[in-house]
């Protein structure tokens, strides 16, 4: 779904600062990481914001990026 927090809930919007307090306090942990370590690399490279969805979910991406909520995570600088 994205990232999900001590309360087992998505987090629906993140920044640099707050994904970086999740993986200190281990919220986000073991398959999660490397997903988001792609998004923060790729904020690194200029890319505007980034966005963490469950592709198995019919038109996922169409959803994520059409919808006023989104169906993920995203993550912005």
């Amino acid at each position: 779904k994205g990232v999900v927090g001590k309360n087992k809930k998505l987090i629906r919007n993140l920044n640099r600062k707050n994904v970086n307090r999740l993986i200190k306090e281990k919220v986000i942990i073991g398959g999660m990481l490397p997903k988001v370590k792609a998004c923060l690399d790729a904020l690194d490279s200029d890319v505007a914001k980034t966005h963490i969805i469950d592709g198995r979910m019919s038109h996922a991406v169409l959803l994520e990026m059409f919808t006023d909520e989104g169906i993920g995570t995203e993550i912005v600088k």
